[in-house]
């Protein structure tokens, strides 16, 4: 299927049902995508399905308005039943239509293919893989800012893999830095709200890949997530520039994942000073650390810049449960950390995870006991969930004459974690539910069952945000797509934006 002249792209973002409110970030990863596609004088719509309640209908409108063929969808693991969805509507309407799939999923997945490969026998994520190759034409694993442009051929192989330090695919920190900024533009952000301390806020992406090895989390053994990529602190201001200048935006979350693993932080945050003194403005900022490499310069350079919230996986309490994690950052750690931030005037957001390996009635009293001594400004506990890329899935082995149960055993300490067989195209597995009862477990130990992992969380968090007087998070209500009286041809700019041959609301 030759790209003909005219033809357009739609690139889709697929709903998050497992956030509490879907509409806070857009998914920038795709609209890099995007920019990188413009740049190269294709066609690109962006069909945005982030907290639509009836997505498929706005699908089906969408085809029946355009004359696009190709598809080109963004995935975590949990998006993936929506996204199935989306596919099935889109064959049904599109016999013609090339469908691909980048973004975590596929890579993670594909990642454990891999390992499966190098042990000389295939497993759980193989099968996936199969089954990932029989519903798309393509899949692209890793960096999609080049490896869209193989994607499109004509004869594209069914896996693009751009995760691989030695590809030419693969994005250089020099390509990160020099690749457009997410084409922003192509979706409504008025429709998105976020903001720190009142100010209207977005979100920003500054450096690529984390160098730890959590255990539970998806990506560690995935070149593009493992290898830190950091933006020159001149790209990064001028993006702020650009948000601040065309939105007005004056506050920024930086959604790297460690943001002072960077050896000259200290040095970008004088270049936002710096900045904000060029424009007579202040910003506000907000942002990760990782524990046991905060400092008191760290600190009080953050607070100089304009940050007032920090975020940390802490993730525990337990010294054991830390240990099992290989969390590199001690109990101590932890504690230094938010004293640390707490003494020059930030605010914490601890991010604390129940169901690890060996987790227990004892292990949990000890997260409500430091939780109770640390005292954060606020706390996000959610349950564990193994996804592919991570060490929990990727090197659990099934459990003898179970059936469906696999199980993951920590080397040091022999601790276990058993978790259930899962379809992932069928089951939104998230590790975050609704502030009810909307959480699910699907992992228990020798010590708790899954129910018990799921009345121990609603306890804990009930407990501490009454004790240290937390607000309760709330749901956002889901946006509902109207399709305009069966005019097929008119869609709403909070779905769709920038999209030349449908006219826009």
């Amino acid at each position: 299927m030759p790209l003909r002249d005219g033809d357009s792209i739609c690139l889709i973002i697929p709903p998050s049902v497992f956030l509490i409110d879907e509409r806070v970030f857009p998914s920038l990863g795709i609209l890099k995508v995007a920019a990188v596609l413009e740049n190269a004088d294709y066609r690109v719509d962006v069909l945005d399905l982030s907290g639509i309640s009836n997505y498929c209908s706005a699908v089906n409108d969408y085809i029946a308005a355009t004359d696009c063929r190709i598809f080109g969808i963004t995935a975590s693991t949990p998006q993936m039943p929506q996204v199935m969805a989306v596919v099935s509507a889109i064959r049904r309407l599109r016999t013609d239509a090339k469908i691909i799939l980048g973004g975590p999923h596929v890579t993670l997945t594909n990642t454990a293919a891999g390992k499966e490969r190098s042990r000389g026998s295939g497993g759980r994520a193989t099968e996936v893989m199969r089954a990932l190759e029989a519903a798309f034409d393509v899949l692209v694993s890793g960096d999609g800012e080049k490896a869209i442009f193989i994607a499109l051929e004509d004869h594209a192989p069914a896996i693009v893999d751009a995760d691989d330090l030695r590809s030419p695919l693969f994005l250089t920190r020099e390509e990160f830095t020099a690749s457009p900024f997410p084409a922003r533009h192509l979706i409504d952000l008025s429709t998105y709200g976020y903001s720190i301390d009142g100010e209207p806020s977005t979100s920003i992406v500054g450096q690529l890949g984390c160098p730890f090895s959590c255990g539970f989390c998806g990506g560690r053994e995935s070149p593009c997530l493992r290898t830190v990529r950091i933006r020159s602190t001149g790209s990064i201001v001028r993006e702020i520039t650009a948000l601040y200048e065309r939105y007005g935006y004056t506050g920024f979350m930086f959604y790297d994942d460690e943001l002072n693993v960077n050896p000259h932080f200290t040095d970008q945050l004088d270049d936002l000073i710096s900045l904000q003194i060029k424009v007579g403005r202040a910003f506000h900022f907000r942002g990760f650390v990782k524990a046991e490499l905060f400092s008191s310069r760290q600190a009080k350079a953050m607070y100089q810049a304009g940050f007032r919230w920090i975020l940390s996986g802490f993730e525990t309490g337990s010294v054991r449960i830390l240990r099992n994690i290989n969390k590199r950052a001690t109990r101590d750690d932890n504690s230094r950390c938010v004293a640390v931030a707490r003494e020059h005037g930030l605010k914490v957001k601890a991010l604390m995870s129940l169901g690890h390996p060996g987790e227990s009635p004892a292990t949990i009293d000890e997260t409500r006991s430091w939780l109770l001594e640390a005292k954060p400004d606020d706390a996000d506990i959610t349950i564990i969930t193994p996804y592919p890329g991570s060490s929990y899935h990727d090197r659990a082995v099934p459990v003898t004459g179970s059936g469906r149960e696999w199980v993951y055993t920590v080397p040091a300490t022999g601790d276990r974690l058993y978790s259930a067989e899962i379809d992932y195209a069928a089951t939104s597995v998230y590790y975050k539910g609704d502030p009810g009862d909307g959480y699910r477990a699907f992992v228990h130990t020798d010590y708790l069952t899954a129910d018990a992992i799921v009345a121990n969380r609603q306890l804990l968090e009930a407990e501490i945000r009454s004790s240290l007087s937390l607000p309760f998070p709330s749901n956002a209500a889901a946006l509902h797509y109207e399709h305009s009286m069966g005019q097929a041809g008119t869609l709403p700019r909070h779905i769709l934006n920038a999209a030349p041959a449908v006219m826009v609301a």
